[in-house]
């Protein structure tokens, strides 16, 4: 630093830069660690995943790898179909219009190869065809047409849906319907195919396959028309069955399912009305474990006694030479050798490949055994007793004649008794009066009908016109019933909840029930209090969302997907099977563990638009397709949100909102789709709503609310007298806790009753407004009815109803 003559320093201005000193000691550099760790390694760092980059090549191997794995698996599913060792393609012909004949199509498909191998099942419902151009074998089947149960039961089994159209009008009303249905069921590969083409002139013929291309991009933007008249036609149908990318149906592919071909009952040897039911079939989905339980829908669930590998009678044919049969790796015994018959012809050798096992075989009880006596049991304790001897021995006192004894005493009216006496026998005079003016006004409708007989004369009108005819065909009570229920739901939208207070029945008696929440999102409510008898009969998981992680992952062995096979289910009703349609497809389902038990059962539902805007009653009597299952119900509806606790749903909500419909049905594991229909008087069944499984829950909670109205009759600055809300002081004092709240948001709380009439006055946040109205919330809890009927009537087709009705 410079110092002047003077010997003063230099001294820097406001413009000399400063440096920050450096902070020595603070921290070490990396090799002054690295010599003083010398060679140790922390244990983090040896426990911590070291990430590594990739290179480009590496990159590049990873990519090609995961795409080859998803090539394989992509191969290995279209060969878990139609091939030798798989079950064929299972293939439904579907008619949108019922100017269509679906059994013309189906001659054309059995004829169009020459090479192909074509049989019909015992009950000739199915036809198989093995192709040996395309090595891959078929199997079509046509559900009645119009029928909406059995295109349902053909949805939950089949992998291919040919779906055909009419020339003149494409899709009709029902058919429309009938797609509507099978999307919102899950719906299979598509093939879409006309009929008939070939008759038009050749000038028309494009433009009408045109016009259905149009109308089948509606609902499938990527999907191409195929007419189907030729044999070469046909064959590139059958190519495009083959080949094409399948569709996942969750609940389908998770569960083992069979499309019944042989059906066989043998009653039972003690008793007639039930027996064994044998189903020969191919096993598609998953492995078939003969311990567990099977489902047929429309029937219930049923036990099987054993799994039997009959030959099966639909091979694969290469080059005119059926392939040999499966190698039964999985053989128990053998039930017949090779034995001869009184011609001196060979029977079948039947191999039997599983028994069960009664010790780990699923039970088929689907209901708890309530114990009456398992309740809280709290013996009184000795001042209890105490306390009891004395009520028992404080005096009585009553008004009797003189000369009466204690025991005489006992058996005499109190005088509230005998004033409810005198009542009915006021009421009896009364009905006695009344039937005596019943008599005489009957004694004159005589008189003046046999004057009427003496100046009138009866004739009768052959012709009663047109508006006698439409009469004829309007149910008078079906109309009076609509008219109350769209009453009753304009009512609710006009005025939410809201309830009138009864004049002459107490409001704490007519609410006993109900409670008051000071906020319906976080005031607590015990979902186990007070609950029902018929939740002791039901079935609760632990933990729901970890029993289904665990059951879906879980592999169960069993009889190999692809065989042909017969299954022995027993205790089968005789009368079902009697009333079987032989037109309709039988399914027979496998459950998954817990899924024959009975629990509480919450779906997801949403109102069809532009369907029949009937107003959908809580508590009505519906008919659902959940999965693979098919029952009657009556649900309760409520709102779907977040909270703990949901509001009741008078009606089922007619806007695009979803609403979830509680009932008591058997455990079905989600995702799984819901259909809802409501049954008319006619016998048919119209689809109203479509939804999900949302959850297994008994424990959530649906609370009823019920809104208390009064008026203000005076309106102070904070406080106003509230009228027509209660009509008793006893009421307002016992309702004094509820809060009070107004339309117009006011909040408050009652104060204090004024005079006998159920006048009130109250205190509020801010001062009323003179048109505002008074409310009170009271909420609670309300369950589902057990009214679950898994026997549901098959309705008519409606192609058969058009042609009656024709």
């Amino acid at each position: 630093m410079a110092v002047d003559s003077a010997g003063q320093p230099h001294r820097p201005g406001v413009w000399k830069q400063q440096n920050k000193a450096h902070k020595s000691g603070r921290h070490r550099t990396k090799s002054e660690i690295d010599n003083a760790n010398r060679g140790r390694v922390s244990v983090k760092t040896l426990t911590k995943k070291v990430k590594r980059e990739l290179g480009r090549r590496e990159r590049r191997n990873q990519a090609k790898q995961i795409r080859d794995k998803k090539r394989e698996e992509a191969v290995m599913r279209k060969r878990q179909l139609g091939t030798h060792g798989s079950p064929p393609f299972l293939v439904a012909i579907v008619s949108l219009c019922g100017s269509v004949d679906p059994f013309a199509v189906l001659s054309v498909l059995r004829s169009c190869d020459e090479t192909a191998v074509v049989t019909f099942s015992s009950n000739g419902y199915c036809c198989h065809l093995s192709s040996s151009r395309y090595k891959q074998r078929f199997c079509f089947f046509v559900p009645r047409p119009g029928d909406a149960h059995a295109v349902l039961d053909a949805a939950k089994v089949a992998n291919t849906f040919v779906l055909l159209y009419s020339l003149e009008k494409g899709v009709d009303e029902t058919g429309e319907s009938l797609l509507t249905m099978l999307f919102a069921h899950g719906l299979p590969t598509t093939v879409h195919v006309v009929h008939g083409v070939a008759s038009l002139p050749v000038k028309r013929r494009a433009e009408a396959t045109k016009c259905i291309q149009k109308i089948i991009e509606i609902r499938f933007p990527k999907e191409k028309i195929h007419p189907l008249d030729t044999s070469s036609e046909a064959i590139l149908v059958l190519r495009q069955i083959g080949s094409q990318k399948q569709r996942t149906i969750t609940h389908r592919d998770r569960r083992p399912h069979l499309l019944a071909e042989v059906l066989e009952f043998e009653p039972n040897l003690d008793q007639n009305s039930e027996g064994t039911l044998k189903v020969s079939a191919y096993i598609r989905g998953r492995p078939l474990d003969v311990n567990s339980l099977v489902h047929i829908p429309g029937w219930g669930d049923f036990q099987m006694k054993r799994i039997d590998a009959p030959r099966d009678p639909h091979p694969l044919n290469l080059n005119g030479k059926p392939v040999g049969r499966h190698r039964l790796d999985s053989v128990v015994s053998s039930v017949a050798m090779d034995a001869e018959d009184g011609d001196g012809n060979v029977e079948e050798q039947v191999t039997v490949l599983a028994r069960r096992n009664l010790a780990i075989q699923e039970s088929l009880v689907s209901e708890n055994e309530p114990d009456p006596m398992d309740g809280e049991q709290t013996w009184p304790t000795e001042e209890e007793l105490r306390e009891a001897e004395t009520e028992q021995k404080r005096n009585k006192f009553k008004r009797v004649p003189k000369g009466t004894s204690e025991y005489q005493a006992a058996w005499i009216k109190d005088s509230d008794e005998g004033e409810s006496d005198e009542f009915e026998e006021s009421d009896d005079s009364d009905d006695e009066k009344m039937k005596g003016m019943e008599m005489t006004q009957e004694t004159k409708s005589e008189v003046d009908e046999e004057s009427d007989e003496e100046e009138y004369e009866t004739i009768t009108i052959t012709d009663a016109g047109d508006d006698y005819k439409y009469d004829q065909r309007i149910d008078v009570d079906e109309e009076e019933e609509a008219l109350m229920r769209f009453k009753e739901a304009r009512m609710n939208a006009l005025f939410p909840d809201e309830v009138d207070t009864p004049i002459d029945v107490p409001a704490k008696v007519r609410f006993q029930k109900y409670r008051g929440l000071q906020s319906f999102r976080t005031s607590p409510w015990d979902p186990k209090e007070n609950l029902p008898a018929d939740y002791s009969r039901i079935f609760q998981f632990e933990n729901f969302d970890r029993t289904r992680k665990r059951v879906l992952a879980d592999e169960r062995e069993g009889v190999e997907v692809g065989r042909y096979v017969t299954i022995h289910i027993i205790n089968v009703p005789h009368h079902l099977v009697l009333s079987r349609d032989e037109s309709a497809p039988l399914v027979v389902y496998g459950l998954l563990p817990h899924e024959q038990k009975m629990s509480v059962l919450n779906m997801v539902v949403k109102r069809l638009p532009g369907e029949n805007e009937e107003p959908i009653k809580s508590k009505e009597r519906l008919v659902f397709h959940v999965g693979f299952r098919r029952f009657c119900a009556c649900p309760i509806f409520s709102q779907h949100t977040n909270g703990q606790k949901q509001k009741y749903e008078r009606f089922l909500s007619t806007e695009s909102m979803a609403t979830v419909a509680t009932v008591y049905a058997p455990i079905i594991f989600p995702p799984t789709s819901v259909l809802v229909f409501k049954e008319q008087r006619d016998g048919t069944q119209q689809l109203v709503a479509t939804g999900s499984v949302l959850s297994i829950n008994p424990d959530r909670l649906v609370t009823k609310r019920a809104v208390l109205s009064g008026h203000p009759f005076k309106i102070n600055r904070r406080s106003a007298i509230v009228r027509y809300m209660f009509f008793s002081p006893a009421d307002i004092n016992w309702f004094k806790p509820v809060e009070l709240r107004t339309k117009c948001g006011r909040r408050g709380h009652i104060k204090d009753s004024l005079g006998t009439h159920g006048h009130m006055k109250c205190v509020f946040d801010r001062q009323l407004q003179s048109q505002d109205t008074v409310l009170m919330n009271l909420y609670k809890r309300v369950y589902p009815k057990w009214t679950y009927d898994p026997h549901v009537p098959t309705p008519p087709s409606a192609y058969s109803l058009q042609r009656l009705s024709n």
